[in-house]
């Protein structure tokens, strides 16, 4: 289930940290939306925490590239049918990276994060509703869409944490 994620980081990281995250939202103000903007801080603070950090090394510009490029990917950005849409040339170019340094990035993120497409943790707010990912749970044994379940069923996944709402109160 997607949550708010923590922005909280080292402190020795905190310099790092800033300069990604003015990339990532001049970017997103500029390219994108507040949505991308808010997962891209999540992110960046994630990667901060990790021990050790890898964002100690490299350019403030590889890593916000990365950071977007990774959080395009778990919600298609890259596909024309998506609103924001970005080409994955046109993402690295207004980055200030070649492409092929913004996959690599991309690439060690996902791979570091465990992270895949439609992945509820990265999931942007206006995806939820029709995620699959979010609402697939195991209900005696049986893979279920709980939207499809009755509210009771409904009201105990979502005390448990499992899914961000209720379905049948909207």
């Amino acid at each position: 289930m997607p949550r708010k994620q923590s922005e909280s980081v080292p402190g020795a990281l905190e310099p790092v940290y800033a300069a990604i995250v003015n990339l990532t939202e001049s970017i997103c103000q500029q390219h994108l939306n507040s949505d991308y903007a808010a997962l891209a801080r999540q992110l960046a603070a994630t990667l901060a925490r990790k021990r050790p950090s890898p964002i100690m090394r490299g350019k403030p510009e590889i890593w916000a590239c990365g950071i977007l490029y990774a959080l395009g990917t778990v919600n298609f950005l890259f596909d024309k049918t998506q609103t924001p849409h970005l080409r994955v040339d046109e993402l690295c170019a207004v980055c200030g990276v070649s492409k092929s340094t913004g996959e690599n990035k991309a690439k060690l993120i996902r791979d570091l994060l465990k992270m895949y497409p439609l992945e509820p943790k990265w999931c942007l707010p206006c995806h939820v509703d029709d995620n699959p990912m979010i609402w697939m749970l195991q209900v005696d044994g049986m893979i279920v869409d709980i939207r499809r379940m009755s509210r009771e069923f409904q009201v105990i996944a979502y005390e448990k944490g499992l899914i961000p709402f209720i379905p049948a109160d909207r």
